[in-house]
């Protein structure tokens, strides 16, 4: 009946918010309910159509439980549960997603990296700073020495 009243749209799609499909916050019991009720629902509208409805922008947030993307171990689990169940068709963009996944975490601790070393350098410029105000002398003597090595660098590579 469930399924009825979800492809009829008699009852709202954002209901299944509250299912989170991991192993942990599900039981043997309710993974039972979630594949009947998904694959009754593929019977009424076709396997094309619920996928559109899945990945529909404004109801991802809505169905974020069902497709988890949290991290790698629920993902799997999602994908493997639908597959099993014979609606693996559903789960292209969860299977994107899992492999890309790897890029995207380098990328985020590139950008991590990048933003702690563009922080600590500018406390450690800070601080330079307010010691070559004290000594000024020692500041111009390391520049001018900084210019003569790069001079004799540069007659080097001639």
């Amino acid at each position: 009946i469930f399924a009825h009243l979800l492809h009829t749209d008699a009852m709202a799609w954002n209901c299944l918010e509250y299912i989170h499909l991991n192993e942990e916050d599900t039981t043997s019991s309710s993974r039972i309910f979630i594949k009947i009720l998904f694959q009754e629902i593929s019977e009424f509208i076709g396997l094309p159509k619920l996928k559109d409805r899945l990945a529909d922008p404004f109801m991802a947030q809505h169905f974020a439980g069902l497709m988890p993307r949290d991290n790698p171990r629920n993902t799997r689990f999602a994908i493997n549960f639908f597959t099993s169940i014979g609606l693996g068709g559903i789960t292209e963009g969860l299977r994107d997603h899992l492999r890309n996944m790897p890029k995207m975490i380098m990328a985020q601790q590139n950008q991590d990296q990048d933003s702690s070393s563009s922080s600590s350098s500018s406390s450690s410029s800070s601080s330079s700073s307010s010691s070559s105000d004290s000594d000024s002398d020692s500041s111009s003597s390391s520049s001018s020495s900084s210019s003569s090595s790069s001079s004799s660098s540069s007659r080097d590579s001639r």
